[in-house]
């Protein structure tokens, strides 16, 4: 096994055996596991048991993957063992313990991890996740309370009145799953500190000789957002110095990723390379000038030793994230390799590389980020020649002879050569990644930086010559911050400019994973050292990731999405060739809200174009994402029921959601029920104006017109649903008293199922056989109330909420079915609600 080639069957089948676990809907008990373990040890005795090596490749492969899947299966059992127990959820807890990394700055106070030392439940002792995530609101017009709220510093011991809840997130088609992160961190739950008048008040207990990296980069963070006057520039020098990527604003997150250049702009594996690499080079000089180390330890050795072990104090101080992680576990086994004098072959170092981190980090399996960095390694090992330069170096050794120049002139033009050179194959190495990972990013992300090239031939040694070495002098002369948030400021205006572009991002419909399998297949080809015919036949593999498009519903139905948005309303409504929102989620922040974060990726990773976006009153949890989603669909008709001279409508002039408007679109009949013209008073409630939309499956091609009133329609054939928005009791009777077409086979529960709603007399007009709450889990509402499922439930209605089934999905065509996507997607970090 000397060469490499031997362990490649144990490191493959160890890859293999963590993929299959970390695949599974739920976990095994832990006896299977145990099982399974036992397993793999005899079938890695059998070789030797036997005498008889033939066989001893699949043996061992099938042991280390029967191993590797019994140590991750036992390590999801730990995880799920440290969740909170669902009856201290929502519960007034009093908990000790200590700030354990660097805390988070949020607009009203600050967000952190907690490390548990004791909780009580009324003076009583009970047992909590020793990991737990709190944030702390201050009051939004008490500045005091958020200045006391942001002095929260890592290593500070702290008591705080809480309230926790198991770590719940929205779950969507191609949406970040923050479930997993939160399983990843090993935080058992989420809370908020309670500092209200009746509250025990936040008691600080002084400061610990704990996470004093974490209070280092703190202290580095605010010395930089006290020394550079603009917050913008200062949080982009904050993410390259401390790797606080929260620090950047999402307008120019917005712009990093429409370049392609997102990896550039926190310590990512790139920079930590590339820091091991530039440290490995200094000691390995340093160390040729000390003749007695040298002969002790080569320099060779000494370099490398000393770059990996000074990459992993980089690593630490960035926050030791998990991209961090993998590239430091990464850098040690390549260079355990070389000390230990071993040439494997390059796919065996890479596959070496891919299980040491698939043990260390199972569902790093789960991220793109991942994947991106192993596939350019792969293929900048594959493809170019600077591979075969590299092993025709490493062959002729650390000691071979090489001439000296001649002279001033010829060294001169061996430099400039070299630089050309170098150049050169920095350009051609991007270029391979680029094609190489095109496909893949499609998969992950639904687009490709078409700028992306450009952007990073210029982004890449500015950043990595100019602008981080700038940000880190910073640290110890603080001038050079001033310098780095200039050359920040500089990259930002070129990356802006270059984002601007048109078609600076192509945008795809995320594909199946045989397609995108294909691309990526596609995309090998084409880079790798071969045969132009060969290369060639790359060409055909990449058609089904580009020309893919999601299968949409037949002339005369529909569909809906009910995204899961948490404490809100947004609902996706597609046709044959027509696509409507019906609201746009809650706002959880001046930079977060539901648009940014769930409905633009949502729309883009399905290929949507909006025909129409209505809303159906003020409130921020119908209209928070409503900017977000206009500024990425020109395209979209504003129906909203706005007061006149509300913001949006500056933002997309439209039209008010007016009763009788009707319109067809492919034999699908769309009707507003309410509110009427002279609902719009000053001084009406938001509720009270809720647009009502009824949509009907298989009507005849009537007026499209938006804006043309008509009379109402009578029956209900089969597939028909109700959007109602906050419509409360009042409203609904109107309704049922003018004789409205309200029946429905799906209803959308009437202001996230308030008591101020559902009333029976309307329940009975609309007779569902389906009723879709929108609510967030355990919001403070209370909402779906008891009472106003318990009037459903007399009814025989069944009733879905998206706490329990995340998006849900809903065909005309099949109005007896509905798709939870948190049932259909099972996995052992997503959340079981009771």
């Amino acid at each position: 096994m000397g060469t490499g080639r031997g362990w490649m069957p144990v490191l493959a089948g160890v890859v293999v055996g963590t993929a299959l676990q970390v695949l599974q809907p739920s976990a095994w008990p832990a006896g299977g596991y145990a099982a399974l373990g036992a397993s793999g040890l005899l079938l890695a005795a059998l070789p030797w048991a036997g005498g008889r090596r033939v066989q001893a490749p699949l043996a061992w492969a099938l042991a280390a993957a029967a191993l590797a899947f019994a140590a991750a299966g036992g390590r999801t059992l730990e995880r799920a063992a440290g969740r909170l127990d669902p009856a201290l959820e929502g519960r007034d807890l009093v908990v000790t313990g200590v700030v354990g990394a660097l805390p988070q700055r949020l607009d009203t106070g600050a967000r952190f991890r907690f490390e548990l030392e004791s909780a009580r439940l009324a003076g009583r002792a009970v047992a909590l996740p020793p990991g737990l995530l709190l944030a702390w609101y201050g009051a939004v017009d008490a500045m005091e309370d958020q200045a006391e709220a942001r002095s929260v510093r890592a290593g500070e011991r702290w008591q705080f009145a809480v309230r926790l809840k198991a770590p719940h997130g929205g779950v969507n088609p191609h949406g970040f799953d923050v479930e997993l992160w939160l399983w990843e961190q090993d935080l058992g739950a989420t809370g908020y500190v309670r500092a209200g008048a009746s509250d025990p008040p936040p008691l600080r207990l002084g400061m610990t000789t704990r996470h004093p990296v974490e209070a280092a980069r703190q202290r580095v963070r605010d010395a930089i957002f006290a020394r550079v006057p603009d917050a913008r520039l200062a949080g982009i020098v904050a993410a390259l110095v401390v790797g606080d990527q929260s620090a950047i604003e999402r307008g120019d997150w917005d712009v990093f990723r429409a370049t392609g250049v997102a990896h550039l702009m926190s310590i990512s594996g790139l920079h930590i390379t590339m820091f091991a690499w530039a440290a490995a080079a200094l000691l390995q000089r340093l160390w040729r000038r000390w003749p007695r180390a040298c002969l002790a330890c080569p320099a060779q050795h000494a370099g490398l030793a000393g770059g990996v072990l000074l990459a992993t104090g980089y690593a630490l101080f960035s926050g030791w994230g998990l991209p961090s992680q993998r590239t430091v576990l990464m850098l040690a086994c390549v260079g355990a390799l070389r000390l230990s004098g071993r040439r494997w072959p390059w796919p065996a170092t890479w596959l070496l590389a891919f299980a040491a981190v698939a043990v260390a980090d199972p569902w790093a399996l789960w991220q793109a980020g991942f994947w991106l960095s192993f596939v350019a390694v792969g293929v900048l090992f594959a493809s170019g020649p600077r591979a075969a330069a590299a092993q025709r170096e490493a062959a002729a050794g650390p000691h071979a002879v090489r001439p000296a120049p001649a002279g001033g002139r010829s060294r001169l033009r061996r430099t400039g050569q070299a630089l050309a050179r170098s150049l050169a194959g920095g350009a051609r190495e991007q270029l391979t990644v680029t094609l190489a990972l095109a496909p893949l990013t499609l998969l992950l992300f639904g687009q490709v930086s078409l700028v992306g090239l450009l952007a990073n031939a210029l982004a890449i040694p500015w950043v990595t010559l100019v602008l981080t070495p700038l940000a880190m002098a910073g640290v110890l002369v603080a001038p050079a911050w001033d310098l780095a948030a200039g050359a920040a400021s500089l990259l930002a205006g070129v990356l802006g400019a270059l984002a601007a572009l048109p078609g600076a991002v192509l945008w795809r419909p995320v594909a199946p994973v045989w397609a995108a399998a294909l691309g990526v297949a596609g995309g090998l080809l084409l880079v790798l050292p071969l045969a132009p015919r060969l290369r060639l036949l790359g060409l055909p593999l990449l058609v089904p990731v580009l020309a893919w498009s999601v299968p949409r519903p037949a002339q005369g139905q529909f569909e809906l999405l009910f995204a899961d948005v948490g404490q809100g309303n947004a609902v996706l409504v597609r046709t044959a060739t027509h696509a409507l929102l019906y609201d746009a989620g809650p706002r959880w922040g001046p930079d977060s809200d539901a648009g940014q974060r769930v409905l633009v990726p949502l729309l883009r990773a399905r290929g949507e174009s909006l025909d129409m976006l209505v809303l159906s009153h003020r409130d921020t949890d119908h209209t928070g994402g409503a900017a977000a989603v206009l500024a990425t669909q020109p395209g979209a008709v504003l129906v909203a029921g706005l007061e006149a001279g509300h913001l949006l409508w500056r933002l997309r002039p439209g039209r008010a959601c007016l009763a009788g408007t009707r319109w067809t679109w492919d034999a699908v009949g769309f009707e507003l029920l309410h509110p009427r013209a002279e609902d719009f008073q000053p001084g009406a409630k938001p509720n009270s104006l809720s647009c009502v939309l009824r949509i009907r499956a298989g009507v005849a091609q009537g007026t499209p017109r938006v804006d043309a009133p008509a009379a109402n329609v009578a029956s209900a054939p089969a597939g028909t649903a109700l959007l109602v928005g906050d419509l409360e009791q009042a409203q609904e009777l109107r309704l049922v008293g003018e004789g409205a077409p309200l029946a429905a086979d799906l209803l959308m529960v009437p202001h996230h199922g308030s008591k101020t709603s559902s009333s029976g007399a309307f329940l009975d007009a609309v007779s569902p056989h389906w009723a879709l709450v929108q609510a967030g889990w355990r919001n403070r509402f209370g909402h779906p109330a008891p009472s106003v499922l318990a009037r459903y439930r007399e009814r025989g209605i069944r009733v879905v909420d998206s706490a329990h089934c995340g998006a849900a999905t809903w065909a005309s065509a099949q109005p007896d079915a509905l798709r939870c996507e948190r049932e259909a997607d099972p996995r052992p970090w997503r959340h079981r609600p009771p």
